[in-house]
This record gives structure tokens, C-alpha cells and sequence, in this order.
């Protein structure tokens, strides 16, 4: 294949299974660049059919999308992956009936709509290994004690209690097993309208205040209904708001946030800045690059949440008044609220393990259709939203300002985001705790193999060796202090503005509005160019949350307390690493925050040398044998988007890295049973 005026690619066969599509490189030398950071499950060249976002054929030089059935074959075929990567695949040398052969087998299995149980995922989990360790210190929340310990743990056990009125499925199928109501509901109140209209505790604040979410009734109800709901609803928020004693604020996320669809269009827009062709389409769009990203409302949406999540924590921590989130399901938009709120406000949901338990309880227990809004059976795309991404890019801001903060790395927020679409783990693969449980029982799904097991994503020695493992955790990280004064004054750090690289400083404009900021700089993160106005919001919030908002961010930061995101336009920025890690040519090689991050751990690495030489020479100054400390230095330049991009992999084609491919004895396991194998030799590049 052509690219930019010569002739690149790289030949080899291309299989599709029921699990992945892969491209089997024909080149087996040894690739003496073999990266640091390699997932043992999903190669560089594998795209798992969950990933696979969109295909198009390419038709004499045309592209055209690939759904159905298909009268005529492309010579060329583009696929665009949800994970941000392009793969070209030219078949233009191949033989016309396995071109048939194999693009009739992809769209089939990664376009057409299927029931849940073809999902690879069972096929996987009927002869999962047992030698995994699935839980680690992630607390499930599948059993009631968990919701006992998150209550003693959190104070909050004074107020709330667990219940066990949902146990069968009897209330509620969205509804988990176990969960946590104020003392005052009764089992009747559960049961009168099948769990809508009850406050379902989230978490408790140090001062007693509490964070609430409740599913709201049908909107469309005949009068009398309507009232009936009324007068249950006041009597369940007089149970919980006693003034002076005990307030309560009502926020009703419907109407204070976007709308799912809203989400799903700005981010189908915001995408798109990043599914890249080639080289030419890259520059071509670079030229309009800020007015495409403001244009996407993506960032405006982060920043609009965000927002949210501080109103929220501020009725929490100043005015110890509870907070009650609704929402039509409580599944989506409340999960993400009180998550956030959560992260920032409590330091062990900053740790991996608590951040892990977070995401159990809210989301996976919580009742997220992560089946329907991720689209995992391509059934309806009315459905889809990328609700739990959102999550995760508003946390990585958060990462990205206070990085001593959190014990994990923007990595580990990166490679959570790619297992959304990988399905050997049963996390994100199911609308709620009753369809998982639902979906194991039955006398189809037992095999002569055994019986049958999912694994959860948090066990990351399915995917990572111990080496790539050490990726995912922040060697900056602040552990908390021993409860002792004079170690506590001395554990808190000085509040840094700028904490990402490339970075300039900003003009300070005339006139600056709370919560943001009218710039006519704004470095984009990646590549240090300019930008002009990200925020055109008019809204301006109380004065209090004003004061509360500027007299956090007067004070030195404790990494162990509070955490309130800065969100004036300029500081929300790309997730450089997830959505430009495929395009070599965003790179910026040997800089970036990860050349400042090498730098300094070259030089805790030297002082720690420095440290065992010292004490060698006190045990052996009688002997006088003393042994040199050396220390191995990759002597590499890294890229800016390490450790998925090195600067030895730069290339003008951001689609398919060239490393070579290695042989799949060591998956052949996963991709054994009941697979689909079809194979093409042919050009891919």
C-alpha cells in the first residue's frame, strides 16, 4: 500500500476468532525493542471484537462503512477501535475468496447484534484458570459484610444500616443484594414501590453528613399516583432532614448535568480528533485543531461534572448537610457524581485498592449498564454512553493536578479503560449484579470442564507480568502519615499551580469569572500550541461555594484531605496518554512529564545506590572489601505518551505499530475453544 508518497507495510495473515481479530506478522526476527509494557492477553496487533468501533471498506480510493451483509469486497479495509487505534489492512494481493472469507467474518462477529452468552466471555469462563487471585484487596461488595465494614469504616453505622430485603431479587433486579438505607426505612417502604423512591447510602462525611442517590419515580403517572408518590416521598425526606439537626439538599441531576445523549454526541465528536488515517489527514486537521476540540462540548461537559462534584462536596464539608442525588435509575450520572465526590474527599479512594472497592460498590454493584452503555451486543445504539469514561477522565484531572495524591498512575486510569472491551473478566460486562448472577446458573452453562468461574478485572496478573505491573503505581505517591504531629506538619506539601508539562504560563485576562477563566493563550497540552476560549459558561454559583472554592485553593494542599479540581478552562485538558498514544506524530520525544518523572527517579534510584554503598562501607571498613553499586540505565529517549509510544517506533502512519509479532502459544488456551478461524495472507499496513 501507497502512503505518503512511498511504499510501506508490513506482510503477514489476519485471523479472526470469537474473541479477537489478529495480524500475524510474517517477519520473525526478534524484536530487540520488545516494549516494557505489554498486556499478556491483548497484543499490539490484537483488537478484540468489543473494540472494534467502526469498519469501512475502501472502494477506489472511497470509503464506505461495513455493517451487513456485503455485495462487493474493498481492496482495503479500515478498522477504528474504541480504544483510539486505526488499523489499515490491504487485501488487494489476497485472493478474492478469502477476502470474502475473512471481511464477511469480521463485521459478522464484531458488527451484527448477539445474545449475551455468545460473548466470549463464557466461552473463557468455563475454563478459566483457578490459580488467579481475583479479589486481592478489592473489597466486591457481594456480601453483606463488605456493606457492614464500608459502614463501621466510613462512621457511618450510627445513622444507616444494611438490608437484606432485596435478597432473591424480591424488590428489585436492578437493585443489588445487599445495600444501606437510613435507620428509619422500614422494609415496607422498600417494598411499596420496588425500591424507587428510597434514599440508598453512599457514603458517609467525617462530620456525619451523608451522601445519598434514589432512583426517581415514572414521570408519566395518573394523578392519584402522582400523589400517592408525593406524600411517600415527604415522608421519606422528613425521616432524613431534621433541622437543626440534621438538613438536606435535594439535587435532582437530570436537570443540573447533560443528558446521556448529549454525553454521547460530544463524545462521538471528540473522538473523532483522534481516529487518524495517515499522516496528511493528521496535519490537514491540526491546523483547526482547538476550534474542532471546542467544538466537541467534551471538555466543557468534564468540566460541568466536576463542578457538580465540588457543590456536592461542599454541602458535605462545610455545611455538614446530607445530600440526596437523583436520578431516573440512579445508575449513571449518580454514579459518577458520587464517585468523584468520594475520590475527593476521601484519601483511601485514591489508593488502587480503595479506588477498586469504589468502583465495585458504585458502579459494578451499584447497577451500571455497562452492557448496554458500553454496546458490548451491538443492540441498540440509543443505549450507548460513555458514562463510565467519563468517570474516568474527570479522575484523571484530578491525577493530573495533585499526582502525590493518588497511588496509582495515569496508566493504570489508561489500561481500566481498555479492559471496558476486553472480555475475559465479567466486570464490565453485565447491566447489573441480578443479570451476572442470572447468567451462571442453569444447567447450559455448566461443562464438563468444570464449573463455571468469571475473573474480575482487578487481578491484573491476567493481564500484566509483575515488571508491567509496577506501571500502574505512583512511585510519587505520599503515603499517609503515622498519627503522630510532628510528622504530620512535615508530610504536607506546598500547593504547586502547574503540575503537567509542556506548560507555559498563561496571561492572566482582565476579567475572570468563578470556575473560569478567558484566556487568549491556552497551551494545548500535548503539543504546545495555542488555544483561545475552551469555556463560554455564563453560570455563576453561589457566593458560598465561591468562598468555599477560593479559600481551598488559598491554602497548602493535603494530599491526605480534601481535594477540590482547579476547572477554569485552562486547566482542563486532553487525556494526552489514552487518546493520543497511537498517533507518533503528537509525540513529543524525550519530553513531557515523563522525562521530568525518569529524571527524578534516576535520581532517587542514585541516592538509594548512594545509601547501600554508604552502609556497605561501615559493615566492611575492618575487611576494607567494598563493593561498587552500579545501576543499568536504559539509555532510550522516551516519548511524551510512554509507556505505550518510544521514540524508536516513530513513524509518519499512526495506525499499526511495526514490532514484531510474537507467537500466541501462550494464549492459544483463550482463544482454543468453540473458535472461528479465519485466515488471510495478505498486506497489512
Amino acid at each position: 500500500m501507497q502512503e505518503d508518497g512511498s511504499n510501506r507495510g508490513t506482510y503477514g495473515k489476519l485471523v479472526c476468532t470469537n474473541f479477537k481479530i489478529s495480524f500475524l506478522d510474517d517477519d520473525s526476527a526478534s524484536d530487540d525493542n520488545e516494549p516494557e509494557f505489554k498486556n499478556k492477553i491483548v497484543g499490539e496487533n490484537d483488537i478484540t471484537l468489543q473494540c472494534v468501533d467502526q469498519i469501512y471498506g475502501v472502494y477506489d480510493e472511497k470509503k464506505k462503512l461495513l455493517t451487513g451483509q456485503l455485495r462487493k469486497y474493498p481492496e482495503r479495509l479500515i478498522i477504528y477501535c474504541k480504544d483510539l487505534r486505526v488499523f489499515n489492512f490491504c487485501l488487494r494481493y489476497t485472493k478474492e475468496e478469502e477476502v470474502k472469507r475473512i471481511v464477511s467474518g469480521i463485521v459478522h462477529h464484531s458488527q451484527t447484534p448477539k445474545l449475551l452468552k455468545r460473548l466470549f466471555l463464557f466461552s473463557y469462563a468455563s475454563a478459566a484458570p483457578n490459580n488467579t487471585d481475583g479479589r486481592n484487596q478489592t473489597v466486591m461488595f457481594d456480601t453483606l459484610e463488605d456493606w457492614r465494614d464500608e459502614l463501621e469504616r466510613t462512621k457511618g453505622n450510627v445513622k444507616y444500616k444494611t438490608v437484606i430485603t432485596n435478597e432473591g431479587y424480591r424488590v428489585s433486579e436492578k437493585l443489588p443484594l445487599y445495600f444501606v438505607v437510613p435507620i428509619c426505612i422500614s422494609e415496607e417502604s422498600i417494598l411499596k414501590y420496588e425500591g424507587r423512591g428510597i434514599p440508598i447510602w453512599c457514603w458517609s462525611c467525617h462530620n456525619g453528613a451523608a451522601l445519598l442517590k434514589m432512583s426517581a419515580f415514572p414521570k408519566e403517572q395518573d394523578d392519584s399516583t402522582s400523589q400517592m408518590q408525593k406524600a411517600f416521598l415527604d415522608g421519606i425526606y422528613k425521616t432524613i432532614s431534621k433541622p437543626p439537626y440534621e438538613l438536606l439538599k435535594v439535587d435532582d441531576l437530570s436537570s443540573s448535568l447533560p443528558s446521556l445523549q448529549d454525553i454521547q454526541t460530544a463524545y462521538t465528536r471528540f473522538k473523532q480528533l483522534f481516529l487518524i488515517d495517515n499522516s496528511t489527514d493528521f496535519w490537514a486537521t491540526d491546523v483547526k485543531w482547538f476550534s474542532l476540540l471546542e467544538s466537541t462540548n467534551w471538555l466543557e461537559i468534564i468540566r460541568r461534572v466536576l463542578k457538580k462534584a465540588i457543590e456536592v462536596a461542599e454541602c458535605l464539608e462545610r455545611q455538614h448537610t446530607n445530600v440526596l442525588l437523583i436520578e431516573e435509575t440512579a445508575t449513571d450520572l449518580c454514579c459518577v457524581i458520587s464517585s468523584l465526590v468520594q475520590v475527593m474527599m476521601d484519601s483511601y479512594s485514591r489508593t488502587k485498592s480503595g479506588f477498586q472497592s469504589l468502583i465495585q460498590k458504585e458502579w459494578v454493584i451499584g447497577g451500571h449498564s455497562f452492557l448496554d452503555r458500553c454496546n458490548h451486543l451491538h443492540k441498540s445504539e440509543k443505549e450507548e454512553a460513555p458514562v463510565f469514561l467519563l468517570l474516568l477522565n474527570c479522575v484523571w484531572q484530578l491525577v493530573q493536578q495533585y499526582p502525590p495524591a493518588f497511588e496509582f498512575t495515569e496508566t493504570y486510569l489508561t489500561v481500566l479503560s481498555d479492559s471496558l472491551y476486553v472480555p475475559v473478566f465479567s466486570t464490565f460486562f453485565f447491566n447489573s449484579q441480578h443479570q451476572r448472577d442470572t447468567s451462571t446458573s442453569g444447567e447450559s452453562l455448566k461443562t464438563q470442564s468444570g464449573p463455571f468461574r468469571f475473573l474480575t478485572v482487578w487481578d491484573w496478573s491476567v493481564q500484566f507480568d509483575p515488571k508491567a505491573q509496577a506501571f500502574l503505581n505512583n512511585p510519587f505517591y505520599a503515603e499517609k502519615p503515622k498519627p503522630d504531629k510532628s510528622q504530620r506538619k512535615t508530610a504536607r506539601f506546598k500547593h504547586q499551580r502547574q503540575l503537567s508539562l509542556p506548560l507555559t504560563q498563561a496571561k492572566p485576562s482582565t476579567k475572570r469569572g468563578f470556575f473560569r477563566e478567558e484566556t487568549d493563550h491556552l497551551i494545548k497540552n500535548i503539543l504546545g500550541r495555542r488555544i483561545g476560549k475552551f469555556i463560554n459558561s455564563s453560570d455563576e454559583p453561589p457566593n458560598n461555594l465561591r468562598e468555599f472554592y477560593d479559600s481551598w485553593h488559598s491554602k497548602p494542599v493535603d494530599y491526605h484531605g480534601l481535594l477540590l479540581p482547579r476547572i477554569d478552562g485552562p486547566e482542563i485538558k486532553v487525556w494526552a496518554q489514552r487518546y493520543l498514544r497511537w498517533i507518533p506524530e503528537a509525540q513529543l520525544h524525550g519530553g513531557g512529564t515523563i522525562a521530568i518523572t525518569a529524571k527524578i527517579l534516576d535520581l532517587m534510584e542514585e541516592v538509594q545506590s548512594l545509601q547501600v554503598k554508604i552502609e556497605e562501607e561501615h559493615s566492611q571498613a575492618v575487611s576494607g572489601d567494598v563493593h561498587s553499586v552500579t545501576t543499568p540505565r536504559n539509555s532510550a529517549r522516551l516519548s511524551s505518551l510512554f509507556p505505550f509510544a518510544l521514540l524508536q517506533r516513530q513513524s509518519v502512519k499512526p495506525a499499526l505499530p511495526t514490532s514484531t509479532w510474537k507467537d500466541l502459544e501462550d494464549e492459544d488456551d483463550l482463544v482454543r475453544r468453540d473458535d472461528e478461524f479465519l485466515d488471510l495472507s495478505g498486506d497489512m499496513s
